[in-house]
């Protein structure tokens, strides 16, 4: 499988776009377990990085990224220009990411 170009530029460097195919997007909503959910709540409590919700983002952004590409390869698509990126909190401990960017073809 060809792998698709991702840039948050509007452009690509030393490449011409050849064709704009259009608007791609990904998106997941993710959520950790009751046990993990307390462990978080401990570590607020204390300060410090919360490592099973950065990892949860973390998944989240992968799994949104890869279905974005996906909708790009079935367009035609060889990159994604101008990514970005978006959160939003969907209910209690679950948290939507969204990346859309534009599908084009490059020479």
């Amino acid at each position: 499988m060809k792998e698709i170009l991702l840039a948050t530029t509007n452009t690509v460097a030393g490449r011409e776009t050849a064709e704009v195919v259009g608007l791609v997007q990904g998106c997941t909503v993710q959520s950790k377990h009751i046990g993990q959910d307390i462990l978080a709540s401990l570590t607020t409590i204390v300060g410090g990085e919360i490592a099973a919700y950065t990892e949860m983002l973390e998944d989240a952004r992968r799994i949104a990224v890869e279905r974005m590409k996906k909708e790009a390869r079935a367009q035609g698509a060889n990159a994604i220009v101008g990514v970005r990126f978006s959160s939003a909190s969907i209910m209690q401990n679950a948290a939507e990411i969204l990346v859309y960017g534009t599908a084009v073809k490059l020479l």
